[in-house]
């Protein structure tokens, strides 16, 4: 199991960018990955990003080249650079790892 929180999350405007926090209770040197998905209104959970403990990466089509997920030295807080966000962009990003969830954190892009 792993505990999972994350942070960041928030209203901003079209274009602008938001950077998500997820600190792990496990170091990713352990528990092989570590990804982010997120849940808009009235849609499945989709993945977002995924990164091994290699520091190989994943990304959806929808976010590629606009968002960036890494992670900190020692492993325990893997991070989502969202630029150029967009209002598609709405929903509530989870951070996964194994099988443990953290509770969320709403990204809202408004004008």
């Amino acid at each position: 199991q792993v505990q999972l929180v994350e942070s960041g999350g928030g209203l901003v405007q079209p274009g602008e960018s938001l950077r998500l926090s997820c600190a792990a209770s496990r170091s990713i040197f352990s528990i092989n990955a570590m990804a982010w998905y997120r849940q808009a209104p009235g849609k499945e959970r989709e993945l977002v990003a995924r990164i091994y403990y290699s520091g190989t990466t994943n990304y959806a089509d929808l976010v590629k080249g606009r968002f960036t997920i890494s992670r900190d030295n020692a492993g325990t807080t893997v991070y989502l650079q969202m630029n150029s966000l967009k209002p598609e962009d709405t929903a509530v990003y989870y951070c996964n790892a194994l099988f443990s969830w953290g509770k969320g954190t709403l990204v809202t892009v408004s004008s």
